[in-house]
């Protein structure tokens, strides 16, 4: 069902500076490699970098840098020192890089204002967003709606997340008045590829919580995420000549096709799977007959669960890769990232000052598990705990992503409630600092 577009005379206010630091950033190529050899992995990373440093600089937050590692971080002083010098420090975290999971480079975006319903029409690749098969953007009627066109990423994620911080810290930097506690920005690199928070220094840091701004729909606000691990396998084979093979060759890429394909398909994969279900998803198969590999991410919300996709993955490629015995298996697994929710839990004023910001903006909190993961997931569990809230934008990772201006907007302006939130702590029972 359509409705009106979010308004809110703040995001109102907020939405034009914010499409115009949108639309400058996401022109940047900062698409993350896979196999990265450094810190940040791509040089555009570095480039937005840059930039952003520049505008924190000409906002006046004086000690903004990019650090040798692709790292912004900046500091917003209180509002109000006198009453805040000794409050909390509270930290807001988006990321640079884009998926690599799709072309990136060359975007051009898009407005497409006041939309109207229906099949929008890019112009590249013959590419179409159809609410029949995006039921978030059939509710989107009248939004301005902002793609690519069409053959590459649109960069929302989270280049929505990172215009969203960037405007309400400029807002608020030019209304000294408003109050604020202070607040410590943190742009990072290659969170697509799982190391965002790597090299991330929370103790340089020195916030008491933070909140990426890295979800979706409008009023999200998500303090569980997947645990998270990669399982690498790798099969040896035999090869030689295949006019000579009789009786000789192993094929390790037959071998890894039969692993794939004995696999659940009906469960546990991600495109049969929803809510709460967990999936073991192999994502790349490379290889000869000679050596195969096949890279595989296995996600769950429950640890005991996630081990057993794991061990099931592992008999599957045994028992295959056993069944010749020239061929000869090497697995190794990866552990990324752990569910969030343990680690919130005893800080639970974090995930309530958020709620009590995004009500302030006139916005119903959306509370579901993120079918992924953020760097706050790593970051809550070194000790920084970070929720996760909304961004505006949609299908991540294809040239088919979109955003609302005006969810962006209210993603900027719950930012600008938030600092107010974090001014009265005794409202929901935040310590002190």
């Amino acid at each position: 069902m359509a409705q009106a577009p979010y308004t809110s005379p703040l995001a109102g206010a907020l939405a034009p500076d914010l499409l115009e630091r949108f639309e400058r950033y996401v022109r940047i190529d900062t698409q993350s490699r896979r196999e990265r050899e450094r810190s940040p992995s791509t040089p555009g990373q570095l480039e937005l970098g840059r930039l952003l440093v520049a505008e924190l600089r000409q906002a006046n937050l004086a000690d903004a840098e990019l650090d040798e590692h692709g790292y912004v971080t900046a500091t917003l002083p209180a509002g109000d020192e006198a009453s805040n010098a000794s409050g909390p420090v509270v930290g807001l975290i988006a990321h640079m890089d884009t998926s690599p999971d799709a072309p990136g480079a060359g975007v051009q975006p898009i407005v497409h204002r006041s939309y109207p319903g229906g099949v929008i029409e890019l112009p590249r690749l013959n590419t179409r967003l159809d609410p029949a098969t995006m039921p978030e953007l059939a509710t989107k009627t009248g939004h301005d709606i902002v793609t690519s066109s069409g053959d590459t990423l649109l960069g929302a994620d989270d280049k929505a997340g990172v215009a969203a911080i960037m405007t309400a810290v400029a807002h608020l930097a030019a209304n000294p008045e408003l109050p604020r506690p202070a607040l410590r920005i943190g742009f990072t690199p290659d969170e697509e590829i799982g190391e965002g928070a790597t090299l991330f220094e929370i103790e340089r840091f020195g916030a008491l919580c933070a909140y990426t701004i890295d979800g979706s729909e409008l009023g999200e606000l998500q303090d569980e995420t997947f645990s998270a691990v990669e399982v690498i396998i790798s099969i040896h084979g035999v090869d030689v000549h295949p006019g000579q093979g009789t009786g000789k060759l192993v094929n390790a890429l037959r071998l890894a096709a039969r692993i794939i394909a004995t696999l659940p398909a009906e469960t546990l994969a991600p495109e049969t799977t929803s809510g709460r279900e967990g999936f073991i998803h192999p994502y790349e198969l490379s290889g000869t007959p000679g050596l195969a590999q096949i890279h595989a991410i296995v996600r769950d919300f429950d640890e005991q669960l996630l081990a057993g996709h794991v061990a099931l993955l592992e008999h599957t490629a045994r028992e295959i890769v056993d069944s010749d015995p020239r061929a000869r298996l090497e697995l190794e697994v990866r552990r990324q990232y752990r569910n969030m929710r343990s680690y919130l839990e005893p800080n639970p004023y974090v995930t309530a000052a958020a709620e009590i910001a995004i009500r302030a903006e006139g916005i119903e909190p959306l509370r579901s598990p993120i079918r992924g993961g953020t760097d706050g997931s790593r970051l809550s569990e070194m000790g920084l705990p970070t929720p996760n809230l909304f961004t505006g934008g949609h299908e991540y990772h294809s040239v088919r992503e979109w955003a609302s201006v005006q969810d962006m907007a209210a993603a900027a302006a719950t930012i600008v409630r938030l600092a107010e939130v974090w001014t009265r702590p005794e409202r929901f029972g935040s310590p002190a600092k």
